[in-house]
């Protein structure tokens, strides 16, 4: 669709990302690749305080490293820990957008999820936020969390330290000037694990937490509304956290489905901070 989001297809490599006329990574083999690596086998939360850029996932000496509460603002200015999902012991999921894109395609996913009573996380671009301040009373207003995605949606693994910090803190200025507050939720952006130097830099702007995820829908892709749901099916668990985004028409088609999959797997859609609470 015109004006799709730029997708959030992580590049472990830490190069540019590939995207195609309409601003989405194109669909490749290396694409599917991408996605979230399963977390911990003992199934414990994990929690990192530093990420390589490599895809693998955390391990779980990592994760009892960190142990700290994840939710309050970071007043000592230490680095962000990594958070890519929520506790397994409870039956809750967290969907979180990437927001960006065509206002009308947000307008009719707010829609379908007001008329089910369904709270998310949104992680808005600064610029586009910034652009669009009704939307983003809507969201608060209709209970949703609205997070930092950056300033510009760049790919930040190669970026250097001033322009990370940049896009980070501008993107928190604007949460602050349209919501009172910078959230306490950091995800970057083109990059599934964020590098230490991104950790560091979401630390001193005031995040405590980078919230990954451990279920990609590959609806960025733009596959269709059966296989976003069925993507999402194949992996999500208590405590996942899901990564979908505004922007896709096949997102918008999905939603209905994938909230009764959710449904019919006992697993309640929350917020991130509801679920790291």
């Amino acid at each position: 669709a015109a004006g799709a989001l730029a997708a959030c297809a992580p590049n472990p490599s830490g190069g540019a990302a590939a995207t195609d006329g309409a601003g989405r990574a194109a669909t490749t083999a290396s694409a599917a690749s991408a996605t979230s690596s399963p977390p911990a086998a003992d199934g414990t939360t994990v929690a990192v305080t530093t990420a390589p850029v490599a895809t693998a996932p955390p391990t779980a000496a990592a994760a009892a490293s960190t142990a700290a509460p994840i939710t309050a603002a970071n007043a000592g200015g230490g680095p962000a820990v990594f958070v890519p999902n929520g506790p397994r012991t409870v039956a809750q999921v967290a969907l979180t957008f990437h927001a960006n894109g065509d206002v009308g395609l947000a307008t009719r996913l707010l829609d379908v999820l007001k008329q089910r009573g369904v709270h998310v996380t949104v992680f808005g671009v600064g610029s586009w936020l910034t652009a669009n301040p009704a939307i983003v009373r809507r969201m608060l207003d209709e209970g949703h969390e609205v997070a930092n995605h950056t300033w510009s949606h760049q790919t930040m693994g190669p970026l250097g330290r001033a322009v990370v910090a940049d896009e980070i803190k501008r993107c928190a200025d604007a949460l602050a000037a349209l919501t009172g507050s910078i959230s306490p939720w950091f995800r970057p952006s083109g990059i599934e694990v964020p590098t230490p130097l991104i950790l560091e830099e979401a630390g001193k702007v005031g995040y405590r937490t980078s919230v990954g995820y451990d279920v990609d829908s590959l609806d960025f892709q733009d596959p269709g509304a059966r296989a976003v749901v069925a993507n999402v099916a194949a992996k999500v668990r208590n405590g996942a956290i899901v990564s979908v985004h505004f922007g896709h028409t096949n997102t918008v088609e999905a939603m209905p489905a994938l909230l009764d999959l959710l449904a019919s797997k006992n697993l309640a859609p929350v917020t991130v901070g509801k679920l790291l609470a």
